[in-house]
């Protein structure tokens, strides 16, 4: 068997298993999942009013807001599932089974490749999810095109594997799960500080290239541009160059981690 098939067999092997895993204790991936809905509900059904008429300009307009703030929600929802990532990876490497699987005669690279394939999966499915909810209180996306919701679509994925790969990281250096919850945290924080709820130009002077420039921002823009027709701009290849930069930087990271890992 050649290396490349080797590494495809025990790459699915390890999805699988993760995604039993998953399957199986269903309570965190629920748990973060619950932040987004949560989120979404409480900024539509309480500050919607308000938000929509600081946003348009004096008038309240609860159905504009929701179109404004669901593709911040969506990639918020991202960030909170591979949170769940990095707890699962940190548990592995804790609890010896990762030193189990470097005895056996398996592809080394593949236990790292099916919790990022694995958690591309879920994160995909959680944006599903909520944006059922999202529809179902009233969310629309009628302008878009079928290219433009497979590019939509594209960048989601692109955005989930460069967040997993920095999540893998994320666990491979925490020391228990607890600690890789800590460590993930920035990955829900940053839509916060990102133009997910807000626009830009309503922040202070200072903080606005913080948040413009910060990887949720550009994939929050190209994804509303994408669904809903707004400007897109520059933030397309900002946000491509931040995936392709982020998922470059946690793939050495992680790999280089796994293998010089003494357990």
């Amino acid at each position: 068997m050649s290396s490349l098939s080797l590494a495809l067999r025990d790459s699915s092997t390890m999805l699988r298993r993760n995604l039993l895993h998953a399957r199986r204790y269903p309570s965190l991936t629920l748990n973060l999942l619950l932040t987004p809905i949560m989120l979404l509900l409480l900024f539509v059904y309480v500050f919607g009013d308000t938000m929509s008429a600081g946003i348009g300009g004096g008038t309240p307009d609860r159905s504009a807001y929701i179109a404004y703030l669901v593709p911040g929600l969506l990639l918020m929802t991202i960030g909170s599932t591979v949170v769940g990532t990095a707890v699962s990876v940190s548990n592995d490497m804790s609890e010896g089974i990762i030193a189990r699987f470097r005895t056996m005669a398996i592809h080394r690279g593949s236990v790292i490749v099916g919790h990022v394939v694995g958690s591309v999966l879920q994160s995909i499915v959680s944006v599903v999810l909520v944006g059922a909810v999202a529809v179902a209180i009233g969310f629309r996306s009628t302008d878009a095109t079928v290219l433009e919701w497979l590019a939509a679509l594209g960048l989601l994925v692109l955005f989930a594997t460069a967040l997993t790969w920095i999540a893998v990281g994320m666990g491979l250096v925490s020391p228990n799960a607890e600690a890789a919850s800590n460590n993930a945290t920035p990955l829900i924080l940053l839509p916060l500080l990102s133009s997910a709820f807000v626009p830009l130009h309503s922040m202070p002077g200072w903080f606005q290239p913080v948040a413009e420039y910060q990887p949720f921002t550009p994939a929050i823009e190209t994804l509303r541009g994408l669904l809903l027709g707004t400007e897109i701009g520059h933030n397309g290849w900002l946000a491509a160059a931040w995936c392709v930069g982020l998922t470059v930087l946690g793939y050495l990271w992680s790999t280089a981690r796994f293998d010089n890992d003494p357990k």
